[in-house]
């Protein structure tokens, strides 16, 4: 058992959660100088492209569930590692929302009901979506989105750019569907502010677990069939 690969994932995801949420519950609506929707939509995208280059080397960087699986459907890992990887992100992104919510509640007239950058539908989407819309937005978003991680990690793709293009296709995801669901693509990241915010959050929680990760075998059984790669190649051998 390589435990530094598991303690790199949830390292990973942590910093994913924590800079991405805290970015949301911190910075987007600071009076006057709030970073905004694109701003969020940056802060995830650069934890990625961030930790990538950091930890790509020790674990693959998936940082996210539905990424794991989807590579597992892609012929890109294996199968009997998923549950650890998926263990670790979880835990990752409970211990950023942890830290989130020390910082956070300090600051006058917090209220963790508000949503703590949890995603949700119907009533809890910020555009007031469907389930069903919000449900179809989430899995063919991280579809596209391990769609764009296999072409990128590819060895015909150029070589060291593959964080950039999967940092900027997480970038364009949060800027489409932050209204929809206030952009999950990855259950680990949805676990970790549903498990402080309660009730609602975890009683949605599911359709960001389902979804994403329909999504994500799709992305991956879809670009395995385009690009004809070999079965039972893994990442990083």
């Amino acid at each position: 058992m390589n435990t530094k690969k598991y303690a790199a994932e949830m390292i990973g995801t942590f910093w994913l959660t924590f800079a991405g949420c805290g970015s949301a519950v911190i910075a987007a609506g600071f009076p006057q100088v709030g970073i905004g929707l694109v701003g969020v939509s940056l802060a995830f995208g650069l934890s990625v492209v961030t930790m990538a280059y950091a930890i790509g080397h020790i674990s693959g960087c998936h940082l996210n569930p539905a990424v794991t699986v989807g590579l597992a459907a892609g012929g890109r890992f294996p199968a009997g590692e998923i549950l650890p990887y998926v263990i670790a992100q979880v835990i990752g992104a409970i211990a950023a929302a942890a830290l989130l919510y020390v910082i956070a509640s300090g600051a006058p007239g917090f209220d963790v009901a508000k949503g703590f950058a949890s995603n949700g539908y119907d009533a809890h989407s910020p555009g007031k979506y469907s389930v069903m819309v919000c449900f179809i937005t989430e899995m063919v978003m991280t579809m596209m989105f391990l769609f764009v991680i296999m072409g990128a990690t590819h060895g015909k793709a150029p070589a060291g750019f593959a964080p950039l293009a999967i940092g900027l296709a997480l970038v364009m995801i949060h800027l489409v569907s932050i209204p929809v669901t206030n952009t999950s693509v990855n259950p680990a990241r949805s676990t970790g502010p549903a498990v402080f915010v309660g009730g609602w959050a975890l009683a949605q929680l599911w359709l960001f677990w389902v979804a994403p990760l329909i999504g994500g075998v799709l992305g991956g059984v879809i670009y395995r069939w385009l690009s004809q790669e070999p079965a039972g190649v893994v990442a990083g051998k």
